[in-house]
């Protein structure tokens, strides 16, 4: 009776066939622009935006985002509360925010991705800000990471 019932579970198996998923890869890469190529005001649109995120840090005060500026997901998830919780971390490991230096654009179909070193007085730091500015130029994602030299475009 076992062995009947193995046959037919190697019998369902084989006659599954996986699909092959049809997926546009220009849709999936991530190329670096010159920063001549991008608008001045969605530069400073990024730039102004992550550096009030890590200013947060210092200042224990955090100005709310709005409608004109980020996706409704990023203003749902960039509270105070989430806010304190890391820069009490970076404030302990790191020292004081000081600035963000930009070290590249690069851009996907949908996305304009903002590359910055994150500088803070402690020389340990080691950084990354990434912004990411979808076509409506509002601010879809921030994300913060140790720093590598090489640009990794896994985002996840």
């Amino acid at each position: 009776m076992k062995k009947a019932g193995l046959i037919i579970c190697l019998l369902l198996l084989m006659g599954c066939k996986s699909k092959t998923v049809s997926r546009n890869t220009e849709d999936l890469k991530i190329k670096k622009v010159l920063e001549t190529e991008i608008s001045s005001g969605q530069q400073n649109k990024a730039y102004s935006l992550g550096k009030r995120v890590l200013e947060t840090c210092n200042t224990s005060k955090f100005k709310p985002f709005n409608e004109t500026e980020v996706t409704k997901s990023v203003m749902e998830n960039t509270t105070e509360e989430r806010l304190t919780k890391t820069c009490l971390r970076f404030r302990q490991y790191y020292g004081s925010f000081i600035d963000l230096k930009l070290e590249g654009v690069y851009k996907s179909k949908n996305e304009t991705i903002y590359r910055y070193h994150a500088l803070y007085t402690k020389k340990v730091a080691n950084k990354e800000l990434r912004v990411f500015v979808n076509e409506e130029n509002l601010i879809s994602a921030i994300k913060s990471m140790d720093w590598d030299e090489k640009f990794d475009t896994n985002v996840n």
